[in-house]
């Protein structure tokens, strides 16, 4: 069947902390069955997977970048007095790490979702600078300070849209969506760091499900459930994970796609 589609192949990446580290995995798995994607979407740790990735960036160097010690400190969670901190080393450390600096630079059309926490809008970026929309898609409510962008102040994508392939869906003919935040109601602990979390997995629950029918294959390792959102030391098992259970479904699935 012909479609006026633009694109072949889409891949949309979703939020989930430390654990879209599968997404790398994912599309290391993805690489070797030959399947590339002609466009990309992503949304907090799934947007700068998928930036990294456009960039150049192989999904093990991707895996590297996560483990790197200057990476690891500048993502612990240390909670000041208000509960809110600043994401300026992490804004430093990708500024320099991308090679390109506008959307227009990169080798793979992508689009990256934040949230305009003014009007209550999910926004797409795909044009202008890089850094400034990935940083806002990362920026985690209370604990991240909301990133100001043309003297608009936008938060986490995840808030409106965590899985972002309807935001890709009109483009492409066959859609991959990669989903790091399975919905487990998991036992938990009454601490900051927890409420958040469980109030966050709660909050997606509510704005993954459409996203989810529109995917032609849906990835989805059910044991990433298993890892917080900040778990930064179990960077490599999640990665591994990823990359396991996308070759298990794509063997049994006897995938065919054409690029």
């Amino acid at each position: 069947m012909t479609t006026n589609k633009p694109f072949k192949i889409g891949i949309a990446l979703s939020g989930g902390g430390i654990r879209g580290l599968c997404h790398a995995g994912v599309l290391k798995a993805l690489d070797e069955f030959g399947i590339k994607p002609d466009i990309l979407s992503g949304v907090s740790a799934g947007a700068v997977v998928a930036a990294l990735y456009a960039d150049g960036y192989t999904p093990d160097e991707i895996a590297a970048l996560f483990e790197d010690i200057s990476f690891r400190k500048m993502t612990q969670i240390q909670i000041p007095d208000g509960g809110i901190f600043s994401i300026k080393a992490f804004e430093r450390f990708m500024g320099r790490t991308l090679r390109a600096k506008r959307f227009e630079e990169l080798s793979i059309p992508t689009y990256i979702v934040a949230t305009d926490f003014d009007k209550g809008q999910s926004i797409e970026f795909s044009e202008g600078i890089i850094i400034h929309p990935l940083v806002a898609s990362c920026s985690v409510p209370v604990l991240f300070v909301p990133k100001k962008i043309k003297g608009v102040h936008y938060v986490d994508g995840g808030v409106l849209k965590n899985f972002p392939v309807s935001t890709i869906r009109p483009h492409c003919e066959y859609l991959i969506g990669i989903n790091a935040s399975p919905l487990v109601a998991d036992e938990y602990k009454l601490s900051l760091m927890n409420v958040a979390q469980r109030t966050y997995h709660f909050m997606f629950k509510a704005n993954i499900l459409y996203d989810k029918q529109l995917c032609d294959l849906l990835i989805e390792p059910v044991d990433m459930a298993n890892y917080d959102m900040f778990d930064i030391q179990k960077g490599r098992e999640i990665f591994e994970l990823g990359y396991q259970s996308a070759k298990k479904l794509l063997l049994e699935s006897d995938l065919q796609i054409e690029n």
